[in-house]
């Protein structure tokens, strides 16, 4: 294969690739049956995604996946969606937008690599093992190619992993740097070994709003796979429904995920719920991946002291110390997370701006943004939850 011309071709629809090539490229290393590394970049996610209608026509999300192929076969792809606005994306450009705009530009429609409304790292130039450099390129050219000959203001790949940021880096592309917290399991035997790394005081007041939250009224059940039945999914969208209307006005998935959820990825998520009489009074929604366990939605229909914190971090931690895995990623935002063990990690995405002035003047902005990052990631570790004797383990 090797000289063989690239073809680069999009597709409106995941169904016309194919499941087989898709993941040969998001996840080789679940070829056998295994879980993938992230499960947001596989055939069956994106494509529940696709077919319950929270992406296409009316949503601001138009599906345009990129493939990259070499002698007939496919060698690369990319989730690839072409944007009317800017929600759902976790890394704001509203301030570029608007100074575009204001400028006489036109900043949408605008090109978007990203698992929608998902801020979780993970490769957003998937490919097939063997392909990576040869692949990468062609997909980041064939992106650029796509803006630069219809004319679109930018190119936007938000969350990637750092072999990502690297090829697009060579490419010419713009870094930009952001933050999450993340929980690291460092060979903890139980959750009672993970408080023994924390200070004194932290180490209190975990307990203290573990057992607050468990005097709810009920029990705390953990489901995944078949364990999960059709009105769990009913009880989650009623909290999906409430969380997002409250974030976001209008909550970005539909009813119709939560059943393709059931039918295709179950296997795949980790439902929490508190339970009183029989009916679950609030929940949290996890995804499983091969090493990490990341955490996505969460609701209630009632409030509780502390129910949030116990469903979302510490039976997440309970079960990833329980099934060995090696970190819980528990989405955007959130500096309260660093008092109960989250500590802040780099976040990462790549822009192409086809305006040469605008990419000069956003190109300061971000060298400024990423020093300002880096430093409050550094002072935020420092003042983690953890003893100093523990904390070298968690940098």
């Amino acid at each position: 294969m090797d000289g063989a011309p690239i073809e680069i071709e999009m597709h409106e629809r995941l169904e016309t690739i194919g499941q087989a090539d898709w993941d040969a490229c998001s996840c080789p290393e679940a070829a056998e049956g295994g879980r993938p590394n992230d499960p947001f970049t596989t055939y069956r996610f994106l494509h529940a995604i696709e077919e319950s209608g929270s992406v296409g026509p009316g949503t601001g999300w138009q599906p345009r996946y990129l493939t990259a192929r070499a002698a007939g076969q496919v060698i690369a792809c990319a989730p690839l969606y072409a944007k009317s606005h800017s929600q759902g994306e976790y890394v704001f450009d509203y301030s570029w937008a608007h100074a575009y705009e204001n400028a006489g530009g036109r900043y949408y429609p605008k090109l978007q690599v990203a698992v929608p409304f998902t801020p979780v790292t993970g490769h957003r130039l998937l490919t097939r093992p063997g392909f990576e450099e040869i692949g990468r390129a062609a997909l980041v050219q064939g992106m650029v190619q796509v803006g630069a000959d219809n004319d679109l203001s930018s190119l936007h790949l938000t969350f990637c992993s750092e072999p990502d940021v690297e090829a697009g880096k060579q490419m010419g592309l713009l870094h930009r740097t952001g933050q999450q917290f993340h929980w690291v399991n460092t060979g903890y035997e139980s959750f009672d070994a993970f408080l023994a790394s924390l200070s004194s005081r932290k180490r209190k007041n975990i307990r203290k709003e573990r057992a607050v939250a468990q005097r709810f009224g009920g029990d705390i059940l953990c489901l995944t796979g078949d364990d999960i039945q059709p009105n769990h999914w009913d009880a989650m969208w009623r909290f999906y429904q409430d969380t997002g209307a409250r974030k976001w006005g209008t909550p970005y998935l539909t009813r119709a995920f939560f059943d393709r959820a059931h039918e295709t990825l179950r296997n795949d998520i980790l439902l929490v719920f508190a339970m009183r009489d029989g009916q679950a009074v609030a929940g949290a929604m996890n995804l499983i991946g091969q090493e990490a366990l990341f955490g996505r939605y969460w609701g209630c229909v009632e409030d509780h002291p502390f129910l949030h914190f116990e469903l979302c971090y510490y039976q997440a931690m309970d079960w990833a110390i329980e099934q060995g895995l090696a970190r819980i990623e528990a989405g955007a935002q959130g500096e309260h997370k660093l008092a109960r063990g989250y500590l802040p990690v780099t976040t990462h995405s790549l822009h192409w701006l086809r305006d040469p002035g605008f990419a000069d003047a956003v190109a300061n902005y971000l060298e400024a943004e990423r020093n300002a990052v880096a430093e409050e990631i550094e002072v935020m570790t420092a003042w983690g939850p953890f003893r100093k004797d523990k904390r070298e383990d968690h940098e």
